[in-house]
């Protein structure tokens, strides 16, 4: 079976083509930058890479030249757009209704648009894709699968927020947490390497988005995104948790509208707030040569990271390992470090030798003496949707 496993965010395309149940994946593909004249299309197939600079208006076009290279005689998959025979797509927020893989229908995608207010950069062009896809892989199945679902597991005491019962009940104002295609993927790795010594675990899935999340006996029981994928950890450009009186103070002091602080906590905010860059790998280089702005930003990232590890442990009620993951959790050896320094009252160690390690693989990089396992493991969001996928269907 064929899947072409699609992740819409508002300016790009994520795509790939995955053949289940073997999860061979025939290419990779990215297209950045959607609605300028030097949008970036990327395709990567059998370890060569295609690249080229054009104009894509619109998500459509992108789509439409995603197939066009599946159906290229020199770098493409496929022979014809029936040969894929699912759609997976990424869905960030799906509420309290949907706690598992489902196929779309015109419900699914009305459930989508309802929640448009509560992730406003992603779901709108989440429903596009889909869209979209209906109207090329016409004989597909389309399925969704949600960032939330995986937290729908998550006890009463921790999603409920303690404002009147009545938004809960009637506004559905909970936590719901989010990027649950990564941790769910990383814990269950975690778990088939571990064995028995996985009941406790935290994953820590750092990028331009981050969150954590407490996970006893493979389920979610607590995560730091919430509401919306705002709060919790220190992020790119979003500040992570806050003080609500600041929210007031910006609109009633400073006159700033509701629009404005939103804009300001979501895309000014976190690293690029602090620093004025949003890469991390910018911010340790400069944060080497002295910068201050930065070496405080990664003190402060790293402070919340230890704080919400210390949490976890104590609502689990022990701990077995930690998983970093994600584009900083695999690859910044510094956040690492920085997030385990200082933990061993909890039997957290870390080996600077291993932790240098760069491996595509499973990797353990704590000290002898640690009591708690310390594991980079790479996510693998696509085929972690194209496995939900072909479950569903099979």
């Amino acid at each position: 079976m064929n899947i072409l496993v699609l992740n819409a965010g508002s300016s790009s395309l994520k795509y790939q083509v995955i053949e289940m149940p073997s999860e061979t994946v025939k290419c990779v593909g990215l297209i950045e930058r959607i609605g300028t004249d030097n949008t970036i299309f990327t395709h990567e197939k059998e370890g060569e890479k295609y690249s080229e600079i054009l104009p894509i208006k619109n998500h459509e076009i992108g789509l439409q030249n995603i197939t066009k290279t599946l159906l290229d005689a020199k770098i493409g998959v496929i022979n014809a757009v029936d040969e894929i025979e699912v759609v997976g797509h990424r869905i960030v927020h799906g509420g309290s209704k949907f706690s598992k893989t489902t196929i779309v229908n015109q419900e699914v995608k009305d459930s989508i648009r309802e929640l448009f207010d509560l992730a406003p950069l992603h779901n709108p062009a989440n429903l596009t894709g889909i869209e979209i896809a209906e109207t090329i892989f016409t004989s597909a199945k389309q399925i969704a699968i949600f960032d939330t679902a995986f937290h729908q597991t998550m006890p009463k005491v921790a999603y409920q927020y303690a404002i009147p019962n009545s938004y809960l009940e009637d506004h559905k104002i909970r936590a719901y947490g989010f990027h649950g295609t990564s941790h769910k993927y990383v814990s269950e790795k975690a778990i088939e390497y571990l064995g028995e010594k996985s009941k406790n675990l935290i994953t820590i899935h750092l990028g331009n988005g981050c969150s954590m999340t407490a996970i006893k006996d493979g389920e979610s029981i607590e995560t730091s995104l919430g509401f919306g994928p705002t709060n919790g950890l220190i992020m790119g450009t979003r500040a992570g948790d806050i003080d609500q009186s600041v929210i007031f103070f910006l609109m009633k002091k400073l006159n700033k509208s509701a629009e404005e602080v939103n804009n300001l906590l979501q895309k000014e905010s976190g690293l690029k707030g602090l620093t004025g860059f949003s890469d991390l790998r910018e911010i340790s280089e400069k944060a080497a040569k002295g910068n201050i702005d930065c070496q405080n930003a990664l003190d402060l990232a790293s402070h919340r990271l230890k704080k919400y590890i210390g949490s976890y442990a104590a609502i689990l009620n022990g701990l077995d390992a930690i998983v970093f993951t994600a584009g900083i959790g695999e690859n910044s050896s510094l956040m690492r470090e920085m997030a385990c320094e200082n933990l061993n009252f909890l039997g957290i160690e870390l080996d600077d030798l291993k932790n240098k390690i760069r491996s595509k693989e499973i990797t353990e990089i704590q000290s002898k003496n640690s009591k708690i396992k310390i594991l980079v493991i790479p996510t693998n969001e696509e085929i972690e949707i194209a496995k939900q996928s072909y479950q569903l269907l099979k």
